[in-house]
């Protein structure tokens, strides 16, 4: 081989390589989401983390405001309501261990049966005045029956009121319905999910990808009915999945 041609091989062999390389990352990024890449999980409620370590007399009552449907309501198989099993109560029960001098409420200002347009109607009258000190929205599995456009609307309009008033938030993406493959990426559950991660990367706030954690724990052998109370209702197992998904921002 020539100087010119081994110059030409070890050019065509370097960008070889770096494609190759490229793919890789591309392709890790599908596989994972880019959820890291949204926010910073440790830092974003760095300011609040400050605020749940501080002792009487100096510290304060802090809300955190689950808005969505029937799954933050703890509806388990219908008409059960299961509040003490349902992840808002799991999550405020795991902070009470970590942060044992802070007075935090867990507020539920979910309506079953709602979707994102409903909820964001009575959005600044039934969850702005609760004032939030963060803000979680969980509407994914029901707006299949509004679609992606009036859904992205209805959730950004949440979105920015809360931000307007410096309230944190946390969007939740759907967990699952039994009736849809969770590995179907052509899904309106999957659509949607992949919206609410761009609407969080959009406005750099915070996400816990609920559907990609049960992707991930069905792929790695887990049977989704064992997670489930109904076709599409968590049960304590799947609310506990969605609870260890918050807790990394805490």
């Amino acid at each position: 081989m020539g100087n010119s041609s081994r110059r030409i091989f070890i050019k065509s062999a370097a960008m070889t390589g770096i494609m190759a390389s490229f793919a890789d990352s591309v392709f890790a990024l599908d596989d994972h989401r880019n959820l890291d890449a949204i926010v910073e999980k440790e830092n974003y409620l760095e300011s609040i983390k400050q605020e749940l370590v501080k002792q009487w007399p100096k510290n304060r009552t802090i809300n955190l405001v689950f808005h969505g449907h029937s799954v933050p309501s703890g509806y388990f198989k219908t008409p059960d309501v299961r509040t003490l099993q349902a992840y808002p109560h799991l999550l405020l029960k795991e902070l009470k261990q970590i942060y044992p001098y802070a007075v935090i409420n867990s507020i539920l200002t979910c309506i079953g049966g709602e979707n994102a347009a409903q909820g964001s109607k009575r959005f600044k009258r039934d969850v702005l005045n609760h004032k939030p000190d963060v803000l979680f929205i969980d509407y994914a599995l029901n707006d299949r029956r509004i679609g992606l456009d009036a859904s992205r609307e209805s959730w950004e309009y949440m979105i920015k009121a809360a931000l307007k008033k410096n309230i944190k938030v946390i969007l939740l993406t759907a967990t699952p319905d039994q009736k849809v493959d969770i590995n179907d990426k052509t899904t309106d559950l999957q659509k949607l999910s992949d919206q609410i991660v761009g609407l969080a990367n959009k406005y750099k706030i915070g996400l816990v990808d609920s559907y990609a954690a049960f992707q991930q724990r069905i792929s790695a052998g887990g049977v989704l009915i064992d997670y489930m109370s109904q076709v599409n209702h968590p049960n304590e197992k799947g609310h506990q999945l969605v609870a260890d998904g918050i807790m990394k921002y805490f």
